[in-house]
């Protein structure tokens, strides 16, 4: 069970750390479950400053690059998060797609780059609420998951575009079908991303084929994000 908060464009350095060091002795409370966060680039030194050499939780990037160095300004390569001492990046969020054009070649090009320099990654998949009013969800899963390479580290989340920031989440027979249909694409573990709360993420986390979540904007308070972890924890248990 993979419980990762995704920050967005939240928490600058001197808050990261502050948040850093409420949670970082959360993993010794949460048996069975693998926590992630991922800060804004301008944070992450100050986050892993704030969790300290002994958390067991991971700092992973919200974007990397595909290649290794070169002309592309404004972007960061997987050397770069390595050497900071990030473990991994999310690549092909929804709003990544669709606020900067970020298609499925990208997104397979920064996963496959990303894994080969050591990084582990959470790729993101999901259909928008028009896809899913056509019955398109099974077809624009298929691409987007048919582009993504098999790798001991890589994670899929499952995210519907409709339920980003909108309060709005898949129920939970929707997201169980969802992550059913994407285990037979692909043999990896799937998190289930979507305005995931403590309210419903008990139940989210209880269908058979979903193994995590990719938490966002509940992901930067820290009583509910332990809240989450906690849910993630019963889970674990009950499976």
């Amino acid at each position: 069970m993979l419980i990762a908060g995704n920050w967005k464009m939240f928490k600058g350095a001197h808050e990261a750390r502050r948040f850093a060091a409420q949670v970082r002795h959360l993993p010794e409370r949460m048996p069975g479950i693998e926590i992630v966060v991922c800060p804004p680039y301008t944070s992450l030194v100050a986050t892993l400053e704030g969790l300290g050499e002994q958390s067991e939780i991971r700092v992973y990037a919200q974007n990397v690059h595909g290649e290794l160095e070169g002309a592309y300004t404004g972007e960061v390569s997987p050397p770069m998060l390595l050497e900071l001492g990030v473990k991994g990046a999310v690549v092909g969020h929804s709003e990544r797609r669709q606020h900067f054009g970020e298609t499925d070649e990208m997104v397979r090009r920064r996963a496959e780059g990303a894994l080969e320099a050591g990084l582990a990654v959470i790729a993101c998949v999901g259909e928008t609420e028009a896809e899913r009013e056509q019955g398109r969800t099974n077809e624009v899963l298929e691409r987007q998951v048919s582009v993504l390479p098999r790798h001991d580290r890589l994670v899929i989340a499952y995210e519907p575009v409709w339920a980003i920031g909108t309060g709005r989440n898949a129920t939970p027979e929707i997201a169980q079908e969802a992550h059913a249909f994407v285990k037979s694409l692909h043999p990896t573990r799937v998190l289930y991303g979507g305005s995931v709360k403590p309210e419903n993420a008990r139940v989210l986390l209880a269908q058979p084929d979903v193994d995590g979540a990719l938490v966002g904007g509940a992901s930067l308070d820290a009583q509910s994000f332990e809240e989450i972890c906690a849910a993630g924890v019963e889970a674990a248990a009950a499976a």
